[in-house]
């Protein structure tokens, strides 16, 4: 925006400036003499045909003084300066001093009635990319890989591609392929981690958490992989180990963030977790009336309509999402066609470790998807159901499976 400001201010400088000299470049002496003596001239001239007239009597005394006075009036008008002006001062410096003001000032008035300024804020200029656009350019990417499979860096922005469109297989095998360039990158380590989790049902055990120490031990502050360490070390039941990889966290988050107070809430509620274990004392069951806060509970069953899709043994999952916000479930649980109808149960207790729960949102969706690929993202032929607007403490839900993903 201040790149264009200066060029405007530039041209309308140009434009004053090649418009000022004429205005108020003064005539020269000659100039000035060469007009008197030409206005003399003919004044001389039209003084003697005035005289002629009278002389052959087609003109009165009357009327050859009164035609007389009119032509030395005519002839004061054009030697003399106007009213208003010193003598020698042409009035075109009125005109260039007016032109000095109003062109700024119109040009501005003028961008500030008729111009975008949105068109000068570069997020603004920003196109707009739609999902098509998306798939059009990770289908191009795709095919310059194929021509080109010893490009690295193309696998890593393959990868992200994929993950952006939550399509973690792919992804995973996307980072796979970038070899070194990812094993040299903490931060790439840790994402490819992520991507094989969520694509092998969200678990972080085996080659992920191979991936998360390899990451920590090129650069042992590395945001997302200190949260998955602590996320996988959660999973072994290893609590004081999980507090130590989020405090480490913690420490480079702002102070009163909702990160970091989230965050902070993890790293105590392990501590404590550690230290119960510790001491052999039983954990602390969570109070009937705060679990009973967020719990919402129901009956997942197929459409008859539909059912010649599935097989007994294909996988289904269960969710619990908040309606705005990340993706990530609040709470979710897994199962087979086989066990419709199903009886479900979410509850705060169920929440992911630093994570947010179902009471604190007004609403949340519940899902219920067969998975044709046996994982918990979305592909081309699963059959899934879908209930909006679900408040905390629901109970008795009917969610029917009964449409098939495109």
């Amino acid at each position: 925006m201040t790149s264009f400001i200066l060029l405007a201010a530039l041209l309308v400088i140009v434009v004053v400036a090649i418009l000022l000299p004429p205005l108020l470049r003064q005539p020269g002496p000659s100039a000035a003499g060469d007009r008197r003596e030409a206005n003399l001239a003919i004044f001389r001239d039209q003084l003697g045909e005035l005289e002629r007239e009278r002389h052959d009597g087609s003109l009165t005394e009357d009327d050859f003084a009164q035609a007389r006075q009119e032509l030395q009036r005519r002839l004061l008008d054009e030697v003399q300066p106007p009213p208003g002006l010193p003598a020698g001062a042409p009035a075109g410096r009125k005109t260039a001093l007016a032109l000095l003001l109003v062109i700024p000032l119109a040009a501005a008035a003028g961008y500030a009635l008729l111009g975008n300024r949105q068109a000068l804020d570069p997020l603004q200029r920003q196109a707009r990319i739609t999902p098509q656009q998306i798939e059009g350019m990770v289908a191009g990417l795709v095919e310059k890989l194929r021509q080109n499979p010893d490009d690295r860096q193309g696998w890593v922005m393959l990868a992200r591609s994929y993950k952006v469109l939550e399509r973690y297989p792919q992804a995973a095998e996307a980072y796979a392929r970038a070899g070194a360039v990812v094993d040299q990158d903490p931060a790439l380590l840790a994402d490819y981690a992520e991507v094989l989790s969520r694509a092998t049902g969200g678990g972080l055990q085996g080659k992920p958490t191979e991936l998360i120490e390899r990451a920590l031990k090129i650069d042992p502050d590395e945001p997302q992989a200190l949260l998955l360490a602590g996320a996988a070390a959660t999973d072994r039941q290893q609590f004081a180990a999980a507090a130590d990889y989020w405090a480490r966290l913690l420490a480079q988050l702002e102070p009163g963030s909702e990160e970091a107070v989230a965050l902070e809430a993890a790293v105590s509620k392990a501590r404590e977790i550690a230290a119960r274990t510790a001491s052999g004392k039983p954990l602390a069951q969570p109070a009937p009336s705060v679990t009973a806060a967020g719990a919402v509970s129901g009956e997942v069953t197929l459409s008859g309509r539909i059912a010649e899709h599935a097989s007994p043994n294909d996988v289904l999952f269960v969710f619990a999402r908040a309606e705005e916000g990340p993706r990530m479930p609040l709470a979710a649980t897994r199962a087979r066609v086989g066990d419709l109808p199903l009886r479900f149960r979410f509850d705060d207790s169920m929440a992911l470790a630093g994570g947010r729960k179902i009471s604190d949102f007004k609403t949340i969706s519940i899902e219920a998807r067969i998975a044709k690929a046996g994982q918990a993202q979305t592909s081309s032929g699963d059959l899934y159901g879908t209930l909006i607007g679900v408040k905390p403490g629901s109970q008795n839900l009917r969610l029917l499976i009964d449409q098939v993903q495109p």
